[in-house]
């Protein structure tokens, strides 16, 4: 479920819907299923949403939580195959097995990603409108480290229209 887009923060609850492809990149698949179990993309704002390129997420609200998962990287996943297409979920990476909790949906295809690195996990499969509405006035201002050491206080204070995940659950 996603709060926000088009305004911002404030707008209606709508939700949007991933298919997790394991066989695309396992590793991806289990680390995104394990911070879904866990509760961790709760509350999380879109952070940096980049126009016709891509909306990022995936670091946690909550301080603590940050705490416990930001330097629990994982190894990547090796190039399967698969596309940066529109749609397409991927783990954010800052060199060779670098990934822990960031991710982003492509808004358009991006196959120049292919080969660094960024190594799809899956795909939204309905509610791609929702995504294409994430409030993107913000662009990439929101600053990264204060997110991971202040969190939603930070967030609330300097950057209100941020869209939302409610909540991230499993579906059957």
């Amino acid at each position: 479920l996603v709060k926000g887009g088009g305004g911002g923060g404030g707008g209606e609850t709508r939700s949007f819907t991933v298919r997790i492809e394991p066989k695309w990149a396992p590793r991806g698949a289990d680390r995104f299923l394990t911070l879904i179990k866990d509760g961790y993309y709760d509350e999380c704002r879109f952070f940096r949403v980049v126009p016709n390129f891509m909306t990022q997420w995936g670091i946690s609200s909550s301080p603590a939580q940050n705490a416990k998962w930001r330097h629990k990287k994982f190894p990547d996943d090796p190039n399967s195959g698969h596309s940066n297409a529109r749609g397409t979920i991927t783990f954010a990476t800052s060199g060779g097995d670098s990934r822990t909790t960031q991710l982003f949906i492509n808004y358009k295809d991006n196959a120049r990603l292919d080969d660094q690195g960024f190594t799809p996990f899956g795909r939204v499969t309905s509610g791609m409108d929702v995504v294409d509405s994430i409030y993107s006035g913000y662009r990439e201002q929101p600053n990264q480290e204060m997110i991971q050491k202040n969190g939603i206080e930070y967030l609330s204070k300097h950057y209100p229209k941020l869209s939302y995940i409610v909540s991230a659950r499993l579906l059957p």
